[in-house]
């Protein structure tokens, strides 16, 4: 949670969870309540929170290897970024009511400002995957298609083979394939960015 925090701490906490009413109905939170937890201290600028239709979710801490391919990654980008477009990090991104999403990567027309960008106007979505894969490649996979985001990337933190996603409709994407880190990854809107992520050489 990046946003209306208060003074930041050494690292993420480990926050209880619980899946005691798993199957029962929830209350939904909205992002101005989510807000306002963060606002109260409740949760801090390190504690990695996103809010999935209402519910709250603890996401997993980054390791080493995740933040040195990000870093790659988005100076990759940043030396080639085309005019007018923007790329974001870690965004508390707001695409509709009850969803707060903090996608590792983020580009978008400079006219869409952040964060309340509609997931039609996301030029490319990233994720960095490790222990949340399964989670990247299911879940948020299907709600970044229901918001009509229409290039997404499931970067593995081991292999560097990334999921590439396209074609959303509201129960999925509809076109999925893998591409491996010697072959060049093309941007479906932002083919000026295409790279090799070998070639960012992360050890």
């Amino acid at each position: 949670m990046n946003e209306h925090s208060p003074a930041s701490r050494t690292g993420p906490r480990e926050l209880p969870t619980t899946q005691a009413a798993e199957g029962l109905p929830r209350y939904a939170w909205t992002l101005e309540q989510l807000d306002r937890l963060a606002e109260l201290g409740i949760f801090g600028e390190d504690d990695r929170i996103e809010l999935i239709e209402g519910e709250l979710v603890p996401m997993s801490p980054k390791c080493n290897r995740h933040e040195r391919i990000k870093s790659r990654l988005l100076n990759a980008f940043v030396r080639r970024l085309p005019e007018g477009i923007d790329v974001e990090v870690e965004l508390g991104w707001r695409p509709r009511s009850g969803c707060y999403f903090e996608p590792d990567i983020l580009l978008h027309a400079r006219a869409n400002a952040a964060p309340e960008i509609k997931g039609g106007d996301a030029l490319l979505a990233i994720e960095i995957a490790s222990s949340s894969r399964a989670y990247d490649l299911g879940r948020k996979a299907k709600l970044y298609a229901s918001l009509g985001v229409r290039d997404y990337w499931v970067i593995d933190t081991t292999t560097l083979v990334t999921r590439v996603f396209r074609e959303p409709t509201i129960d999925g994407y509809a076109v999925s394939f893998d591409v491996a880190p010697d072959n060049v990854l093309t941007p479906l809107l932002i083919p000026a960015l295409a790279l090799c992520l070998r070639s960012l050489n992360v050890g």
